[in-house]
């Protein structure tokens, strides 16, 4: 039998928002949350097994009705590869710290990639699933979290060609490459960190949706994929961590192609900018959070 609810409402003395709920014969207060609130992690452990499944959902959908399907994560990155090998490489003869051209810019653009759809994905998932978020309750930090998620199959398969490559070409990666699981899980914070910014904001203003396409290709520009960071000098490629993707980039090069220019600092910044976007990320997410079902 299900106990009996009994909404008492709103006492005169009582601020506005306030409701006094009778359950089981106990009064139980209900206020609106105020300020910097907690994340409320064990909760999202809690609802983990709809974590998975809005993580399958994702991938589902990204492909469902395609020609090629899963084949494009392979030709994204590829073709960005062969476009910046012309014209760069070719043209501008851009320096590669020594390694052929196309598997320098490749293996930059692999990380790049997974960080990139991450964070486009994840920017506009909450406005695209307003009907779930307005129908159940459960954490809506699940869904940008799933959106990230979803592309590490994507990451996978492109990271297969990129190993592919590296036999031809003949590199053998060092010791160095215990390293990437750390450096794809420092994308992932970094891709999350933004994403729980920008997809707050965009239920807020809708026209963040626009921003986000020139944000990446800037940021794309912006981080050595194309040119190798040791075009600058101390201190100040070190201050070029602030850009959180250079100590990713780099350390990807670093770690599977053995180039001499060690991330080193340039990791330790990169760390700290990844880890203060997502904290800060996840609690400005949760501050407003209350709000998406009205206005999403």
């Amino acid at each position: 039998m299900i106990p009996e609810e009994k909404l008492l409402g709103d006492s005169t003395d009582q601020p506005t928002g306030f409701h006094n709920v009778e359950y089981n014969g106990t009064v139980i207060r209900i206020e609106p949350s105020k300020g910097w609130i907690s994340l409320k992690l064990k909760e999202l452990w809690e609802y983990r097994e709809l974590l998975y499944f809005l993580i399958w959902r994702d991938i589902k959908v990204r492909y469902k009705q395609t020609v090629l399907g899963a084949a494009w994560a392979i030709i994204q990155p590829f073709f960005t590869m062969v476009v910046f090998s012309l014209f760069l490489g070719k043209l501008a003869k851009m320096p590669s710290d020594g390694i052929p051209y196309p598997i320098f810019v490749y293996a930059a653009l692999v990380p790049w990639t997974f960080f990139a759809n991450g964070l486009s994905k994840a920017s506009n998932s909450l406005v695209s699933n307003s009907n779930l978020i307005k129908k159940v309750y459960f954490p809506r930090l699940s869904i940008p979290i799933s959106s990230v998620l979803s592309g590490v199959i994507d990451f996978v398969l492109a990271f297969i060609v990129l190993i592919g490559m590296m036999i031809y070409y003949g590199l053998i990666p060092t010791a160095n490459v215990l390293w990437l699981p750390f450096l794809l899980a420092l994308s992932f914070i970094i891709s999350l960190g933004v994403s729980f910014w920008l997809s707050a904001m965009n239920v807020q203003f809708r026209d963040v949706q626009y921003l986000i396409p020139f944000l990446t290709q800037f940021w794309l520009f912006a981080t050595p994929i194309a040119y190798p960071s040791s075009l600058l000098s101390d201190p100040w490629r070190t201050l070029y961590g602030i850009n959180p993707m250079v100590g990713v980039v780099e350390g990807f090069r670093w770690a599977l192609l053995g180039t001499n220019t060690a991330p080193g600092p340039i990791i330790i910044v990169s760390l700290i900018v990844s880890l203060s976007l997502l904290v800060s990320g996840a609690l400005y997410f949760r501050r407003i959070e209350k709000t998406f079902a009205d206005v999403v």
